[in-house]
């Protein structure tokens, strides 16, 4: 496989482009660092997690703070793990998956990561569509349509750079805050109360169903994968002082973004007790109901209006995210680079599609379980994600003396252990009740061969870390230098000239005489493509190729006259084709060919012929320019 130097770097474009050590202050210097885990730290707050978040409020009361502080402490630990990942390994997650795992494992494992990032979007798409419902009044399904306009206002921002991005995501992070901050002076909760919500307690099935659907909304699968390639925009020296550093700083950027993102879940949740639980609503799960009941228990329409507010920005900011995630895991793991713009397009209509058929087919009132089966989704993708990347940041061999100590290790997996664990309490539940649902065989058996293959995959990912461990394979993105072999390979014995007549033949011959030595002997090539050859499709006695030969015999003439063996030939018709005839027939050693100088539009009109004839052709071609 080729690779050209941009390709070992997921995001290339913004790979080590922000530096932090240009002469700055102390404080500037450590502020440099900060912003990764902003954009992390959105992923915390998105639609889905506040659906949640209202269900165990207006259930449960503060009863169920202390999931969303746990929830939020497993995080930081995650998180703070992909920032090791990515600062010492200088890999992201996908980059290091794809090195580790068989082939046809990662694969799954990819489209597993691009189920999460797709289910996340469809969590953002919902938000957004049901903010603006809210707000203005504009059905779902436009909403959603809208939502795939916002793309372009991302791809625009993308533009302006990664620091400018950050500050935007920022700024609206902060607006969110604001929001619920005004909406707490509101709702005059009670402190006191709030903080027997910190002792752990599950009042019973419901509330756990509910503290999974917390911390699978919490941790995003998406999130270690965008956090591991995020840091890597920061620019570092590579020596221990400097990554140490480096560590501590992002430590804090993540304790301090993921922290605000715990205040505005809190938030949420303190929200939905204080003004649902108390006066007697225990059901307010649906973002709509929350929106109208706040105005009326409030009395005043500003709360909800700054709830849908809140809800649009948040949408708003998690589509940034989920982009950035999508190209890392594709470059990651298929070693594939589309453009961002179709990346984002790609990844909106796979949000778009499900949220329009739904809204289509069951009404507007299925959108609420749909964001519910979202998260479901996301927190079923998160042990893949997690398991992984314990094993790579505790890997001596590879992390040396940067691998996580004992303790941490202890803790992960028990993070690890957890989620898997609640996730596929959570899952068996769901697909219980769906099989009662459809109580149709096929439905039945698909599920369960779904949710057993999950398992086996599962158990794999633990696994097979641990059984490679004797043979570290470090998968280079270039060959060593070592092994290549440089021999001399003397000149261009044969050199094809293609001619096309324009006023760049100058250049072409002038260039084949420089490349060329003594003993070279030229073939002069012009391609015949009148109309008439084009109707026959071979060579035709009409007076363009008459004309054609006696030009092409000149050039040979001039040639000869400079002492080189020359013979000429016209090829009719498909210009690529002929041209890549004539070198074998010949046995060329180099192809020399004229670039016409054309501009973008002509470009497009006559074809790149150059870009097509370089595949064509099984020498190495100069263009002439």
């Amino acid at each position: 496989m080729h690779h050209d130097d941009s390709h070992h770097k997921s995001l290339s474009d913004i790979h080590e482009s922000v530096d932090v050590n240009q002469g700055k202050s102390k404080f500037k210097k450590v502020l440099s660092f900060f912003g990764p885990a902003y954009l992390i730290s959105v992923g915390y707050m998105d639609p889905g997690n506040w659906a949640t978040d209202l269900a165990g409020g207006s259930q449960f009361g503060y009863a169920l703070i202390w999931v969303l502080l746990m929830s939020n402490i497993m995080a930081l630990l995650l998180q703070n793990l992909c920032a090791r990942l990515g600062i010492v390994r200088g890999k992201d997650l996908a980059q290091c998956n794809r090195e580790t795992y068989p082939k046809r494992m990662n694969f799954v494992l990819y489209v597993l990561a691009e189920i999460a990032i797709a289910a996340c979007d469809l969590a953002e798409v919902l938000g957004m569509a049901i903010g603006l419902n809210l707000l203005f009044g504009i059905d779902l399904l436009w909403g959603v349509l809208i939502s795939f306009a916002d793309t372009f206002l991302l791809l625009y921002l993308q533009k302006l750079g990664m620091r400018k991005m950050e500050l935007f995501i920022i700024g609206l992070i902060s607006m969110i805050g604001m929001c619920f901050m005004v909406e707490m002076f509101l709702a005059k909760p009670d402190f006191s109360e709030v903080a027997t919500g910190f002792i752990p307690s599950i009042p019973n099935s419901a509330a756990l169903y509910i503290a999974i659907g917390i911390i699978g909304a919490t941790v995003m699968p998406h999130n270690l994968y965008l956090h591991s390639a995020l840091v890597q925009t920061r620019k570092i020296d590579r020596n221990e002082v400097s990554i140490r550093k480096s560590l501590k700083y992002n430590f804090w950027d993540s304790a301090i973004a993921l922290n605000l993102a715990f205040l505005v879940n809190a938030a949420i949740l303190i929200l939905a007790a204080s003004v649902f639980h108390k006066n007697g609503m225990h059901d307010v799960a649906e973002l709509e109901d929350a929106y109208h009941l706040l105005g009326n228990l409030l009395g005043t329409e500003w709360a909800s209006k700054l709830f849908a507010v809140a809800l649009i920005l948040a949408g708003q900011s998690s589509t940034v995210t989920g982009t950035l995630a999508g190209q890392i895991v594709m470059e990651g793991y298929l070693r594939l680079r589309i453009s961002p713009t179709l990346r984002r397009i790609i990844t909106r209509l796979l949000a778009i599609i499900p949220a329009v058929l739904v809204i289509l087919i069951s009404g507007e009132g299925r959108v609420g379980q749909l964001l519910i089966f979202s998260q479901v989704i996301l927190s079923m993708q998160l042990a893949f994600a997690v398991i992984p990347l314990i094993h790579f940041v505790s890997d001596k061999a590879k992390m040396g003396i940067f691998a996580i100590k004992p303790l941490t290790k202890a803790f992960a997996w028990l993070i690890a252990a957890v989620i898997a664990v609640l996730n596929f309490k959570l899952v068996y539940d769901e697909v219980t009740g769906w099989i009662t649902e459809a109580n149709n065989l096929l439905v039945t058996v698909l599920l369960i061969l779904g949710a057993v293959g999950l398992l086996f995959l599962l158990i794999m990912t633990v696994l097979i870390p641990i059984m490679r461990k004797s043979k570290p394979i470090e998968l280079e993105i270039h060959p060593p230098f070592e092994a290549l072999h440089f021999e001399d390979r003397g000149s261009f014995k044969k050199v094809v000239i293609a001619l096309d007549f324009s006023n760049s033949d100058q250049k072409v011959i002038q260039y084949a005489l420089q490349l060329s030595h003594a003993d070279t002997s030229f073939v002069v090539v012009h391609i015949v493509e009148s109309a008439s050859v084009k109707y026959t499709g071979e060579s035709t006695d009409d007076f363009e190729s008459r004309q054609d030969l006696e030009r092409l015999k000149l050039y040979a003439d001039f040639l000869l006259s400079k002492g080189h063996q020359t013979e000429y030939e016209l090829g009719y018709n498909n210009r690529i084709k002929s041209i890549a005839e004539v070198c074998e027939k010949y046995h060329a050693d180099l192809l020399v060919v004229g670039s016409h100088g054309h501009t973008g539009v002509k470009d497009f009109v006559f074809g790149e012929t150059v870009n097509k004839l370089r595949h064509a052709v099984k020498v190495p071609v100069f263009i002439a320019q």
